[in-house]
């Protein structure tokens, strides 16, 4: 039997309200850039009124101003960060229909929903909200921009940096058609209403969104986050530490031997949420199960391309790489 997600509760009616939560305006207070050209001047309107009513204490008000045109609407309520690289998730009516920029956004029989902004994403998305029986509801949602920094490494296999044996070549492929083949199936259930935890011990080495200088050559900005030995611990004896689902869901790979990622293991939690932890030591399940939050599915390990035991954690949503550390709890910086 497929196991359910916990239910959430509905929240009390707030007519044509599409209420931001305190977390969704930490990320919005910031932004102060003008609209792009590209936003015709009705959405840019929109845009300006939403940024000035998340910046006024009055913002409950603001929604409440348009409350007589859309009695019986249920509230839709956004949590997350409003930023570059951050989560969304949201409830609303059951039966609703969302588009995010024009494309849908599944919802599930409880009205739950989630989507994400990638690292480089523009400064606002157009977010509609079509409850049963009711007109659209749209908002023009101001990203927040963020800075990203560099790393530079060293890798001294340089077949690992830029592969060239045939083997390797062909091994390459056909890991990537795993990737694509455990991408193909999706649960539709909604399995991250518990939130997420980190999924192992430890500080955080490399964070999301730098751009790796591998060997004096840029390549693609850093997709998840790096945890590595605790300071004082000895990263070799740091191998080995478990390795714990951040959030329950199906597992759609789990192989110990990929030619980047070493030992890897993708969780899927509903609605095109994913997550992949990669250099395992070990594999400890298997595609197909189910696994809670918190349970064992790995240990820490230096398997595929790296330069030493560490975790790498990366969240994805449809083809948007989103930074894991803004679902969890903050964690210290590696000074070691």
């Amino acid at each position: 039997m497929t196991p359910a997600p916990p239910k959430v509760a509905h929240k009390p009616l707030l007519k044509a309200a599409l209420l931001l939560s305190a977390t969704a305006l930490m990320g919005c207070q910031a932004l102060a850039q003008p609209p792009v050209p590209s936003i015709s001047p009705a959405k840019e309107e929109a845009l300006e009124d939403t940024r000035a009513a998340l910046s006024d204490e009055g913002l409950q008000d603001a929604f409440d101003a348009v409350a007589d045109s859309a009695e019986g609407t249920v509230e839709t309520v956004l949590d997350g960060r409003l930023s570059q690289g951050g989560l969304i998730t949201g409830t609303t009516a059951p039966g609703s229909s969302i588009t995010l920029d024009g494309e849908a956004i599944p919802v599930d029989e409880d009205g739950r929903f989630l989507f994400g902004f990638g690292r480089d994403h523009g400064q606002s998305a157009v977010l509609v909200v079509t409850q049963p029986g009711q007109d659209p509801v749209e908002r023009v949602l101001p990203i927040a921009p963020r800075t990203w920094k560099e790393s530079r490494i060293t890798v001294t296999d340089t077949n690992k940096v830029t592969p060239y044996k045939k083997a390797d070549l062909d091994k390459i492929a056909v890991d990537t058609k795993k990737k694509n083949d455990a991408r193909s199936a999706r649960a539709v259930l909604a399995y991250w209403t518990t939130g997420f935890v980190w999924p192992t011990d430890g500080c955080v080495s490399s964070p999301f969104g730098y751009r790796r200088i591998v060997n004096g050559s840029p390549r693609r900005y850093h997709t998840g986050v790096d945890v590595a030995a605790p300071d004082g611990m000895s990263p070799m004896d740091y191998i080995g530490t478990d390795v714990r689902a951040p959030a329950p869901g199906y597992v759609r790979l789990a192989d110990p031997d990929m030619f980047f990622e070493g030992g890897l293991v993708f969780i899927d939690h509903g609605q095109m949420l994913e997550t992949a932890v990669m250099h395992l030591s070990s594999v400890d399940v298997e595609a197909g199960d189910y696994v809670e939050q918190g349970q064992k599915i790995g240990e820490v390990g230096m398997s595929g391309r790296v330069t030493g035991p560490h975790l790498h954690w990366s969240l994805k949503w449809r083809s948007r790489l989103l930074d894991p550390t803004l679902v969890v709890d903050e964690r210290g910086v590696c000074t070691d």
